[in-house]
């Protein structure tokens, strides 16, 4: 069995300890996410793991010949050859055996050395070498190549012909390819979209050797791994079952170390008080030394919370009024070279409150599309209408290129704030990463993954009500996202999204547009009830009409039972989306009567003014305004028993 064993490993960066006593087996069948706040170090345990950074002290123990694949979150690029040729670079382990294979061949022929000596060394390697897969490489690099995203096309490409994501999909590639006794993934998923993470979920969830991987998607974790290390302060604890698994018992345990740390805390601050006010006093010397002494202690054995487990939860600015249509399309198409659109008579409607997911595989017009709604690209032929009162906030990777300036995030970021948001920027800056002394940093000396976020932050601190967001949770870590989903189930408007998380879109979306090249359906329902209707076409218990250009899911059942229990499903999920759109109506009924409270209350104390009740005609102003505030109260009202009783009339 390989394994790949440490034993008492530290590692210190100046004065801070970023492994102390790591302790680690990894052995066949191990399959194992690493997690931990950005800045644990978790990329350098990794690289003490592949064996290219030495610990301070500690052993690595690596069984003999056992083969390990490690790769980097980023940074790798391939040039000089064909992607099917750099493909095949990955089973260089295979031709060097089959040199030694035929090295001993020689030997043999030439009657050197002890036949019976070399006959064994021969049929050992010939053995290994085909447990390797060596000898069906062509048809694993296929494989894999193209479960990653590449077509048949690209397997005769120059490397250097692809962009960094996809590099980085060619040295994952190769990685898989080689079959080795351990995997070593830093951020696998950071350049896939969804299609080629299920692909990677199925793979790993197969794999025979052991794989220890980083990732900030939950879903991805949830699907493939069944143990947990977590590196924090410098410590390494390991936790049985999938991530989810893990949230939940880690959960219990931090709720025990922030009670501990803000005791502590309360503490320090007593002591810190009592010698502040009595140090300098002679009666008082002798108490305060000896409570200098207590602090000195608590001190050098103090609680540190990371700021990604402190829980943060903001809202956005209340979302302008808008009616209940929000947009509207007509027969919108899209073409770049006039033959081929792209987007192809598209008929969409998006109603007030629903999160739209925009589904596909890569090309066929998801971004496009957003551009188009959004107004940043033109519409070949077609309309876009805007419902009445929509202001519209956009998100791409894009954005980051106006961030730019001498000034601090911190200074950026507030200027762009509502008042009432400024005390809760650096909170915010902080669930988006900028913690600590990061958030004076200087606008130019960004780089374009920080950027991005300061573009989400700052969008999602303007008033719109329709949010167009295209990846938004790129380059954010679980916790950053767990915030801006949560962010965004409170928000009062409308979402259409794209996004290759999972987790982020099951958690978010009402509603799936599914787009392929030149066509397009729409699933009144969640993601969940989208994959289960798509797995139901491919096993061929639903089949669609013909008209599967621009429908919006109409199926016919190969089966009766079939149909009926998918239809009933159906239904009750568009009853869960109008409920939630009732929830949604009083919600925004009762805001709005609490407005108009306040400001009769404000009203009614000016009633009480001497300025106000001595002059007639200020008192007459003023009651009239109490008077028509309490209409429109009385009004509202009504309608708030009336969506009470639609809500629980639904279900």
């Amino acid at each position: 069995m390989a394994f790949v064993q440490f034993s008492q490993v530290s590692l210190a960066f100046g004065d801070r300890d970023i492994l102390k006593n790591v302790s680690v087996n990894l052995m066949t069948g191990t399959k194992a996410a690493l997690t931990g706040a950005n800045g644990a170090g978790k990329s350098t345990l990794i690289k003490v793991m592949a064996g290219l950074v030495n610990p301070d002290s500690g052993s690595r123990i690596c069984q003999k010949e056992t083969r390990i694949a490690y790769l980097p979150q980023s940074g790798l690029t391939h040039h000089g050859c064909t992607l099917k040729q750099e493909a095949d670079r990955a089973f260089d382990f295979g031709y060097e055996i089959q040199k030694e294979i035929d090295k001993i061949g020689d030997q043999l022929k030439a009657g050197t050395g002890n036949t019976d000596a070399l006959l064994i060394k021969q049929s050992e390697l010939i053995s290994k070498l085909e447990e390797s897969g060596w000898h069906r490489r062509e048809a694993t690099a296929e494989s894999v190549l193209l479960g990653l995203g590449f077509s048949h096309e690209d397997l005769n490409r120059q490397t250097e012909e692809f962009s960094g994501g996809w590099q980085m999909r060619i040295a994952l590639a190769k990685s898989l390819m080689q079959n080795p006794d351990i995997l070593l993934l830093d951020e696998p998923t950071n350049y896939l979209d969804i299609e080629a993470r299920a692909w990677l979920e199925t793979f790993l969830q197969n794999y025979k050797g052991a794989f220890l991987l980083v990732s900030h998607d939950r879903y991805f974790l949830d699907v493939t791994v069944n143990e947990v290390y977590e590196l924090f302060g410098g410590d390494l604890k390991r936790y049985k079952g999938n991530f989810s698994h893990y949230e939940q018992i880690r959960e219990v345990e931090l709720k025990t170390l922030i009670a501990e740390y803000e005791k502590q805390t309360d503490e320090i601050e007593k002591l810190q008080d009592f010698i502040r006010r009595f140090g300098v006093q002679a009666t008082k010397a002798a108490q305060a030394q000896e409570r200098q002494k207590q602090l000195d202690k608590i001190l050098a054995q103090r609680i540190e919370i990371p700021e990604s487990l402190k829980k943060i939860h903001f809202k956005f600015p209340p979302a302008p009024h808008a009616g209940n249509l929000v947009l509207r399309t007509k027969g919108l198409s899209k073409t770049y070279d006039g033959q081929k659109n792209v987007i192809d008579n598209l008929d969409l409607t998006v109603e007030n409150g629903e999160m739209l997911v925009v589904a596909g595989c890569n090309g066929a017009g998801k971004s496009t599309l957003l551009r188009m709604l959004a107004g940043v690209d033109s519409v070949s032929s077609g309309e876009i209408i805007l419902g009445s009162g929509v202001k519209i906030g956009y998100f791409s990777q894009d954005n980051a290129e106006t961030i730019k300036g001498s000034e601090s995030i911190l200074d950026y970021i507030e200027s762009q704030a509502p008042t009432e948001l400024v005390p809760k920027v650096r909170d915010m800056l902080g669930s988006f990463l900028f913690r600590g002394d990061d958030v004076f940093k200087s606008l130019n000396v960004l780089s374009g993954g920080e950027k991005s976020r300061i573009a989400l932050l700052k969008l999602l601190l303007s008033p719109n009500n329709l949010l167009i967001l295209d990846e938004p949770t790129n380059h954010l870590d679980m916790h950053s996202k767990d915030v801006l989903m949560n962010a965004l189930k409170d928000f009062g408007g409308t979402v259409i999204f794209v996004s290759h998380d999972r987790g982020f879109i099951e958690g978010l979306a009402t509603k799936v547009l599914e787009l392929k090249p030149g066509q397009h359906r729409e699933f009144p329902g969640d993601y969940v009830y989208y994959q289960e209707r798509i797995l139901a076409e491919q096993q061929g218990t639903v089949t669609y009409g013909e008209n599967s250009k621009n429908t919006k899911e109409e199926p016919v059942s190969q089966a009766t039972v079939a149909s009926a229990g998918k239809l009933s499903w159906e239904e009750q999920k568009r009853l869960e989306a109008e409920k939630r759109k009732a929830e949604k109506e009083i919600a925004r009924i009762e805001q709005e009567i609490a407005s108009l409270e306040e400001k009769k209350g404000e009203l009614e104390a000016k009633m009480s003014l001497p300025e106000v009740y001595s002059n007639g005609a200020k008192a007459k102003e003023v009651q009239t305004k109490i008077d028509e505030f309490n209409k429109k109260i009385e009004s509202l009202n009504i309608d708030w028993e009336k969506a009470m009783e639609a809500a629980e009339g639904i279900l």
